[in-house]
């Protein structure tokens, strides 16, 4: 177990529930949000694998995608689960192509960062 990862994990988690309760506009809530959650979604696999930063990187990067592109064809309707306010946040309700963007820099920057300070 990779402690460093942890604390990141959990800081990152922390500040991603300040902006979801506290901040309401676009850029902050949306962009910046979905940079940091891919982030976050990097650091907690790093908390139990060691192995080489790009596979976590692909990985987390793919899962992001597929999440975006699941709100594109409409899964959280197509499931039933609209109604549900948890569903629509976990798998999201609009696609964004600014979404892919930030996935995408947040991604780099968090295999950068782990090659260069963790490894």
């Amino acid at each position: 177990m990779n402690k460093q990862y942890a604390f990141i994990t959990i800081l990152l988690f922390v500040i991603e529930v300040i902006i979801a309760l506290f901040f309401k506009d676009s850029f902050v809530r949306t962009v910046f949000g979905d940079f940091l959650v891919v982030i976050l979604l990097f650091s907690f696999v790093r908390i139990f694998y060691s192995g080489k930063g790009i596979y976590v990187a692909i990985t987390v990067l793919f899962f992001s995608f597929l999440i975006e592109f699941s709100q594109y064809f409409g899964l959280v309707e197509i499931l039933g689960l609209k109604k549900y306010k948890l569903a629509q946040v976990v798998l999201g309700a609009t696609f964004d192509l600014w979404d892919l963007f930030a996935y995408t820099l947040g991604v780099v920057l968090s295999y950068f960062l782990d090659k260069r300070l963790f490894t």
